[in-house]
C-alpha cells in the first residue's frame, strides 16, 4: 500500500459521509439531519424520556431539550408527564411527526438502495457481514 492511498478508516468514514449527504438531500428544507435522527429515535422508542433520546443521539441531556423544542414548535412531537414518574417528561410523535418520519425513512431507503446499488448482491452481502462483525462488541 502506498502512503498516499487512503487507509481503511478513511475509506469507511468517507463512504459514511457520502451516504449521510445523500440522506440529508432527502430531508427537505425544514428538517436537519440531527432533527431527523431525533425523530427516528422518538419514533422507534417513544413515548420515551428525553434522557433516552439524548443517549441515542450521543448528546448532553440539556442539548436534547433544544432539539425537542424545535420539533415541538413544528408540531412533530409532544411532551407529556411520564406515567411512571410525574416529575419526568416523555416525548412522542404527533400524527404530523409520524408522517414526517415515514417520509424521512422512505427517502433514506431510496437513497440507500441507490447508493449501494453500485455493488453486486454478493458485494452487499459481504459488506453487511463485515460491518456486522466490526459493530459487534469485543470482550
Amino acid at each position: 500500500m502506498h502512503d498516499a492511498d487512503p487507509s481503511l478508516d478513511e475509506l469507511l468514514v468517507g463512504a459514511a459521509r457520502a451516504l449521510r449527504r445523500r440522506w440529508a438531500g432527502g430531508l427537505g428544507p425544514d428538517l436537519t439531519p440531527h432533527d431527523a435522527r431525533a425523530l427516528r429515535v422518538i419514533g422507534h422508542h417513544g413515548p420515551t424520556r428525553l434522557g433516552v433520546v439524548a443517549d441515542h443521539l450521543r448528546i448532553a441531556p440539556r442539548s436534547v431539550t433544544d432539539v425537542v423544542d424545535r420539533l415541538e414548535q413544528r408540531g412533530l412531537v409532544t411532551r407529556a408527564p411520564d406515567p411512571a414518574d410525574r416529575r419526568a417528561l416523555t416525548v412522542s410523535l404527533t400524527d404530523r411527526g409520524e408522517s414526517a418520519l415515514a417520509e424521512v425513512d422512505e427517502a433514506r431507503r431510496v437513497e440507500s438502495t441507490d447508493f449501494f446499488g453500485v455493488l453486486s448482491e454478493r458485494e452487499r452481502s459481504s459488506l453487511a457481514a463485515i460491518l456486522t462483525r466490526l459493530d459487534t462488541p469485543r470482550p
